[in-house]
């Protein structure tokens, strides 16, 4: 899906994207939003690898050559797809802490908007790269959250990795629930038919006996999921252990 012009990365030249730093109107109303706009459109319907610039040329109705004059490449142009749908992850810089009382509910706030997040916009998971997209969204994304656990009694270096902690959490869990939503439709069957097309075998080649605790455990646990897994459950679940953990590091470091 690379092109020639995408063959050179410069993180310079994508910053000043990022930021629409120069941008100049185009006569023909072709814009950098609106190549953004369309790649969107398309990977929230087929997914990230259905994105190229002639795939997003054809959307707009337009030759793929007249898109590198807005977006030299696909590289350049993923980073702009992420910081273009962290946008709607808040109204504003103070959405979180306005809408919470305490850090303990600033934090489960921004945890649910990231999850959801992800389940309105499942290509996120395969566009996150190494380094950040330094884009203004991004930006106003990173001071929102800080913001929830601002003054609570944490380092700056603390804080920073309390929020990469539940936002990566997030991130694993969204990803298990994707992978799982993506079995499910592939392979056309229930998690119900799965167990009663899988329990028989399972029973046979099962020794309790040397296997007692996770036989006992998994037993337990796909009853509770009525799946081999839940990561819903498994969200949920951790998030109020990470905050349990906070709670920790908070109170060690009060004086006493």
């Amino acid at each position: 899906m690379a092109s020639k012009k995408d063959t050179q990365f410069d993180p310079a030249r994508t910053l000043g994207l990022l930021w629409r730093v120069g941008e100049k109107p185009s006569r023909t109303g072709l814009s950098v939003d609106s190549i953004v706009r369309a790649a969107i459109e398309i990977a929230d319907a087929e997914g990230l690898d259905a994105v190229s610039m002639r795939r997003v040329a054809d959307r707009l109705g337009v030759g793929a050559m007249s898109l590198y004059t807005h977006v030299p490449g696909r590289t350049d142009l993923t980073d702009l797809m992420t910081d273009s749908a962290l946008g709607s992850l808040y109204s504003g810089i103070d959405e979180p802490t306005a809408s919470t009382t305490g850090w303990q509910q600033g934090l489960r706030f921004v945890a649910e908007r990231n999850w959801q997040l992800y389940r309105t916009h499942p290509w996120l998971l395969d566009a996150q790269g190494a380094r950040a997209v330094l884009g203004p969204h991004t930006n106003d994304k990173y001071e929102s959250e800080l913001r929830v656990i601002d003054g609570i009694g944490l380092t700056d270096v603390e804080m920073d990795s309390v929020l990469t902690l539940v936002l990566t959490h997030v991130a694993g869990t969204a990803r298990a629930l994707a992978r799982f939503n993506r079995v499910r439709e592939e392979s056309g069957m229930t998690d119900v038919q799965w167990w009663e097309a899988t329990a028989p075998v399972l029973e046979q080649v099962m020794d309790r006996n040397k296997y007692p605790v996770s036989s006992r455990v998994g037993t337990a646990a796909s009853e509770s999921y009525d799946a081999a897994s839940d990561p819903v459950h498994e969200y949920q679940f951790g998030v109020e252990r990470i905050l349990d953990g906070v709670a920790a590091l908070v109170e060690r470091a009060q004086p006493h």
